[in-house]
């Protein structure tokens, strides 16, 4: 054995090689990117159960959650990660569902509480929903009964890193196995569920379409989905006059 082969083998060397394109900044543009994004995050939390009660020390003066750059958000369009904070209910999750759909991507969620895990202490009821991974992705999961704010900001910063790694595609998940998680929701719902958000084109817009984006699930939506219409507005229950627009 020279003595090169013997300075790599106590020493190895990883060598990361540039992406497809050939272009050698692509990957360092790339990292910028991701760096960015971790450090400038807005959340929407979603108030499902126990676990919203430590949210509030998590945000203001005493844990001050907005020094590592993330702040509350009241708007699915401008937020970047979905906080589901305790045990999901049949009829809650599909609101849960049809908020992360309108998030645009990249999109993180994080499930607080063991609940989100396999249902908690509410394991037995017919009206919860156990595992909130099998609906859509979670890329965290912060556990406990309930954890505390020092918990919520450890799996913040934790989320943060994996973001700039690019390792929190979840996101990316969804589209990729979107017959997958439709599945899991029409075993819920319905054979007749839907919602107003198109994943199968935004699949294609983000070129995440694969193999397992369509199935026998996308075919049954398909069978049943229908295009938004307007409501019709009347001035009152009881009136029978239409209102011209």
């Amino acid at each position: 054995m020279s003595d090169n082969e013997l300075v790599n083998q106590q020493f190895p060397v990883k060598v990361e090689q540039p992406g497809g394109s050939g272009n050698i900044f692509a990957r360092v543009f790339d990292e910028l990117t991701a760096f960015c994004r971790s450090r400038s995050l807005f959340i929407l939390h979603y108030c499902t159960g126990c676990g919203a009660i430590e949210l509030p020390p998590a945000m203001t003066s005493r844990f001050d959650m907005e020094r590592l750059g993330i702040s509350p958000m009241v708007s699915p369009r401008q937020a970047d990660i979905l906080l589901i904070t305790g045990y999901v209910s049949v009829k809650t999750l599909k609101r849960v569902i049809l908020t992360y759909e309108q998030m645009g991507s990249p999109k993180y969620v994080i499930g607080i509480c063991s609940c989100t895990v396999n249902g908690g202490m509410y394991w037995q009821s017919y009206a919860t929903a156990k595992k909130l991974n099998d609906y859509m992705p979670v890329d965290l999961y912060i556990a406990g009964c309930m954890p505390r704010p020092e918990a919520v900001i450890t799996g913040l910063r934790q989320l943060m890193e994996n973001i700039r790694r690019g390792e929190a595609n979840g996101w990316q998940d969804y589209y990729q196995r979107y017959d997958h998680y439709l599945g899991h929701q029409q075993r819920l719902f319905g054979e007749t569920w839907q919602t107003p958000t198109d994943v199968i084109a935004e699949a294609k817009h983000y070129g995440l379409f694969s193999n397992e984006t369509l199935g026998e699930h996308t075919k049954l939506l398909q069978q049943h989905q229908k295009p938004l219409e307007a409501l019709e507005m009347r001035l009152g229950l009881d009136s029978k006059d239409k209102v011209e627009p």
